[in-house]
């Protein structure tokens, strides 16, 4: 099965920290099928990024919490990504999270922050 369009598009803008971009791309596909976890998984994590970079901590907290949940199911490899290690990556982005709920947004933008670069390991 030949992977959407949408999905090799979000890869690439999730590798971009397009992080806005990133949920417009998939949810297109996503409202075919919400039943789908692992595109609602993949749209947390970048929806997660996002406030994290403007500094709504909780939102982020949120949103990476619900990431993890929606991808567990599909470890180890779903659609080519390594999903363990994507929620590695989330555990990461949790941990790195300061303890209150928002911070500024220049503080967001001066704080160093784990990147991470999606990859798909075979089709």
């Amino acid at each position: 099965m030949p992977l959407p369009d949408q999905y090799l598009q979000f890869i690439e803008k999730f590798n971009a920290g397009e992080y806005y971009e990133c949920h417009d791309l998939l949810e297109e596909i996503w409202m075919e099928d919400k039943s789908d976890k692992f595109l609602q998984g993949l749209l947390q994590l970048s929806v997660g990024l996002y406030h994290r970079e403007y500094g709504n901590i909780k939102g982020a907290r949120w949103m990476f919490g619900n990431a993890r949940k929606y991808l567990s199911r599909y470890q180890p490899v779903h659609w080519g990504l390594d999903v363990s290690e994507v929620i590695a990556y989330i555990a990461t982005c949790e941990a790195a999270l300061p303890e209150s709920d928002t911070i500024s947004y220049a503080e967001a933008k001066n704080e160093a922050f784990p990147l991470y670069r999606l990859q798909i390991i075979h089709r």
